[in-house]
């Protein structure tokens, strides 16, 4: 979808008041500092039929299989009325009350039991309406996989709808409207940081395997040198940073163990990147301050390209300061990295204070930390006791930090990612001292958990298909690994 035309949008649906900061109260009773009112596109025809046009537009992108459309009463209903009528597309109605006369149908419109709708709302938080019509018309025989929704507020509802089996499709997200608005300076960083806190402290789902009450006190202690768990298995764990969690389901989902490594000058080439080789990796590691030509914009849509292929974004920033320092460089600047990269990593130089001070800027936005444990470069000082008080580090702080940059599997705390660059399919060096090692050494022998591959893939005559080959070279690493301690 064009970033152009969806700047341009919320632009416009900023104008007409339909986003509105202050203190509002919710349907839920909840009290928001932003609240989304699209009831007034009405009154603006041709903004509506560019909502509408986007919506129709994400279907086709995504190649939504379904029969009908069925917008949830009363805002979508115009959207999908339009989306029925341009398209020639079957519409039905969906009553909020039965009649007490004529048909008393809750569904107005042509059925036909078994056949897929698509339904059409225009704000979600918690999911509970799409939820409700789906509801409705399950009971009328119907299928619904898909939803398309103008604003999702990133509160919950793509993770509850998902797990009653509907796949949520938002055409704005509330961090990529905050992200436009700030870069058009129609609001400041003071509100947009407020709406962000309120968004992450606010999340509606939370499935009973996340609820901390639901685990017992007392856990049967991990055998961390006899057992060699999966990425599943250490995902679960009660000491598992909720970053690392999520980073080790994608690897297992995707069976990716791969972070591309980036490492190119121009916007264009990395968004080509994060696009055409997303799907098969986990990670994508940026160097944001060599890009010739950064913008703000560039952020939400890798944001959008991660969220697209399922993958995490890591700022190779090596932050190296004290920590009232690194959190003004984390949080604020030109880059502004703790608002669209998940993971950064820091050197342990300045002592437990840049863990700190990255802590207090990326701890509210659910972000993690990698402290630099090793190095691949040749002559590198990060070994012996260096490597030893990185650990130590670590270990005191595990609520932000989440794992190392490192050569080899440097602690036994499974909770604890391990990151190898300097992988390639043949080992040996460069002329600038970087020391290359082969994935089946990173993984196999060295017990490392993830391998970043650079100019391995981005000098490749195809890059999706050395992508691939790292992929499967890598998961095979993984999964011969499993397989001999198993034995």
């Amino acid at each position: 979808m064009d970033n152009v035309c969806l700047d341009s949008l919320i632009l416009k649906l900023h104008e007409v008041n339909a986003v509105k900061f202050g203190e509002y109260k919710m349907k839920s009773g909840m009290m928001t500092p932003i609240y989304i009112d699209l009831r007034v596109l009405v009154s603006y025809p041709n903004l509506m039929n560019q909502v509408s046009s986007l919506m129709y537009q994400q279907a086709v992108e995504a190649e939504l299989q379904y029969d009908s459309v069925c917008g949830v009463p009363y805002t979508a209903l115009p959207l999908a009325t339009i989306i029925c009528s341009r398209h020639e597309l079957p519409m039905l109605i969906r009553r909020k009350e039965a009649k007490d006369y004529g048909t008393k149908r809750m569904v107005e419109g042509l059925m036909r039991q078994g056949e897929t709708c698509l339904i059409i709302e225009d704000t979600v938080t918690t999911g509970s309406s799409i939820l409700e019509t789906a509801e409705v018309l399950y009971k009328e025989g119907l299928k619904v996989t898909d939803a398309i929704v103008v604003m999702d507020r990133e509160q919950g509802a793509v993770k509850m709808l998902a797990s009653k089996g509907i796949r949520l499709l938002p055409i704005i997200s509330m961090f990529k409207l905050l992200n436009v608005l700030l870069a058009a300076k129609r609001i400041d960083e003071r509100t947009a940081q407020s709406v962000r806190q309120f968004i992450l402290d606010n999340n509606t789902f939370r499935p009973k395997e996340e609820n901390r009450n639901d685990i017992p006190a007392k856990k049967k202690p991990c055998k961390e040198q006899n057992q060699e768990l999966s990425y599943a298995a250490r995902a679960e764990l009660p000491n598992t940073h909720p970053l690392a969690s999520n980073l080790l389901r994608i690897m297992e989902e995707k069976q990716s163990n791969l972070c591309l490594s980036a490492d190119v000058t121009t916007s264009d080439e990395l968004l080509q990147l994060a696009d055409s080789l997303g799907p098969k990796i986990c990670l994508l590691k940026t160097h944001v301050d060599i890009l010739k030509d950064y913008t703000p914009s560039l952020s939400q849509t890798l944001q959008d390209l991660a969220k697209k292929h399922n993958f995490l974004i890591f700022e190779d920033r090596k932050f190296a300061d004290i920590g009232s320092t690194v959190k003004h460089q984390y949080e604020g600047g030109l880059y502004q990295i703790s608002s669209w990269s998940h993971i950064v990593n820091a050197h342990a130089v300045p002592g437990s204070g840049v863990v700190k001070g990255l802590s207090a800027a990326g701890k509210p936005l659910g972000r993690g930390c990698l402290l630099i444990a090793q190095m691949s470069s040749q002559g590198s000082l990060a070994t012996g006791e260096y490597t030893a008080a990185v650990v130590k580090m670590a270990e005191e702080q595990p609520d932000f930090v989440m794992g190392f940059i490192c050569g080899s599997k440097v602690s036994k705390r499974p909770e604890f990612i391990h990151m190898t660059p300097g992988v390639q399919m043949q080992s040996g060096g460069d002329a600038l001292g970087q020391q290359y090692t082969t994935p089946e050494e990173v993984i196999g022998t060295k017990g490392s958990d993830i391998i970043i591959v650079g100019r391995g893939i981005l000098q490749a005559p195809d890059r999706l298909e050395r992508t691939e080959a790292y992929r499967k070279s890598g998961w095979d690493a993984y999964a011969a690994r499993l397989s001999r301690v198993s034995q």
